[in-house]
C-alpha cells in the first residue's frame, strides 16, 4: 500500500496518495446510528444528512475549531478513510497529517494515536501553514520571508517562514464556520428566519464578499419563519451579507496585521515585495484578497487550487520524508505503565 498524506480539516478532509495524487476530497462529517453506534456514512454522503435525519441518526463533525472533539469517532472516520482510498486491514504505511499550528500536546497525541490505531505504521505531523507554503511552491528554505495565511473551517493561521522554520505564527479559532454562523445569526435577527448551516454556507458561496463588488448581487433564502413556524422565502443582498460577516472577517484581517507587526524588519521587506499568499477554503471568499491588500498595503495572492494547497504540501513532505524531518512536529512521548 502506498503512503498517504492527510489534510484533516474541520470542514473538509483531503487525502493524497503517493504516486496517485489527491484520491479523496470530501466534508469532514460522519453519520452514526446512536442506537447501535454503527457508522452509516462518511464524507459527502454524511454531509447530505445534516439537518435531515431522524433523532437516532446523528450527522456530526468530529473536529471542532481545528481540534479533535471526539477521539473515538475521529479514529473510526480515519479508519473508514483508509478503506475508501484502498488501504485495507493490513495497511501499515507512513502517514503525514497536516494539523493546526495552535494544536496542543494532548491534541497532537490524539491525532497520532487516531492514525496509528486506525492502521498506520507511523504518523508524522506537519503544521498546516508550513504544508501550505510547501504546496504553494514557496522557497521556504531560503533566507527570505514568506507569509502564508491559511483560512480553514474552524481556524485561521498566519505564518512567516524563513530558512525552513516558522519565525512568526499567529492562529485564531475563527474560520469559515464562523462566517456561516454570522450569516445565520443576521438572518434570524433581521428577518426572524431560521436557516441551517448548509443554507448559510450556500449563501456565503453565492453572494458573500469581504469587499464591495463591481456588481452587487441578490439571492433567495428559504427557511422557517420564527413567528409563524412555517416555511418562508425571502431575498437578501450581497451588501447585507458583507455587513453580516464583517466581525469574523475583521478578526482574520486583524490577525494578519498582528503577525506583520511581529515580523522582523528584514523579513517584512521580503513580504512587501513577494506578497502574502492566501490559501484554504476561506481564501475563496470573494474580495478577501482585496480587503487584506487594502488594509496591509501589501499584494495578496490566492494560491492556485486553494483548497488543495495544504494536502499537496503534506504530500511533498511524504515524498521527501527524510529531508523533511526537521519540519515535522516532535513526537509526543507517551507514558509507560509498569506492572508489578
Amino acid at each position: 500500500m502506498r503512503d498517504l498524506a492527510i489534510d484533516l480539516g474541520t470542514a473538509n478532509t483531503l487525502v493524497w496518495s503517493d504516486g496517485k495524487g489527491i484520491v479523496y476530497s470530501e466534508p469532514t462529517v460522519i453519520a452514526l446510528n446512536t442506537k447501535t453506534q454503527a457508522v452509516l456514512a462518511v464524507g459527502n454522503e454524511a454531509w447530505q444528512m445534516i439537518g435531515r435525519t431522524p433523532g437516532y441518526i446523528v450527522a456530526t463533525r468530529p473536529l471542532r475549531r481545528g481540534a479533535i472533539d471526539d477521539f473515538d469517532i475521529t479514529q473510526r472516520m480515519i479508519r473508514m478513510l483508509f478503506a475508501k482510498v484502498g488501504a485495507g486491514r493490513f495497511f501499515r504505511s507512513n502517514v503525514v497529517v497536516a494539523v493546526p499550528s495552535a494544536i496542543t500536546q494532548v491534541e497532537r497525541r490524539a491525532v497520532e494515536e487516531a492514525a496509528e490505531k486506525a492502521g498506520a505504521r507511523a504518523a508524522y505531523l506537519v503544521e498546516e501553514p508550513v504544508a501550505a507554503a510547501i504546496g504553494a511552491g514557496l522557497p521556504i528554505n531560503e533566507p527570505a520571508g514568506n507569509m502564508v495565511v491559511d483560512i480553514g473551517g474552524g481556524t485561521s493561521e498566519i505564518a512567516v517562514i524563513s530558512l525552513g522554520g516558522v519565525v512568526v505564527c499567529k492562529a485564531i479559532r475563527t474560520g469559515g464556520f464562523d462566517i456561516d454562523a454570522a450569516i445565520s445569526n443576521y438572518v434570524r435577527k433581521e428577518y426572524t428566519l431560521a436557516i441551517g448551516e448548509r443554507t448559510a454556507e450556500a449563501i456565503k458561496i453565492a453572494i458573500g464578499s469581504a469587499y464591495p463588488m463591481h456588481q452587487e448581487l441578490r439571492a433567495e433564502i428559504r427557511g422557517r419563519d420564527l413567528a409563524a413556524g412555517l416555511p418562508r422565502t425571502m431575498a437578501i443582498s450581497s451588501e447585507e451579507i458583507r455587513v453580516a460577516i464583517d466581525e469574523p472577517v475583521t478578526a482574520i484581517v486583524d490577525a494578519v496585521k498582528d503577525a506583520l507587526s511581529q515580523t522582523p524588519p528584514e523579513l517584512g521587506q521580503d513580504i512587501m515585495s513577494r506578497g502574502i499568499f492566501l490559501t484554504g477554503g476561506g481564501a475563496l471568499l470573494q474580495g478577501l484578497d482585496r480587503r487584506l491588500s487594502q488594509e496591509t498595503d501589501i499584494p495578496v495572492h490566492v494560491t492556485e487550487n486553494a483548497l488543495e494547497t495544504v494536502v499537496q504540501g503534506a504530500g511533498k513532505c511524504l515524498e521527501s520524508l527524510r529531508e523533511m524531518q526537521e519540519l515535522f512536529l516532535p513526537k509526543i512521548k507517551r507514558k509507560r505503565i509498569w506492572s508489578a
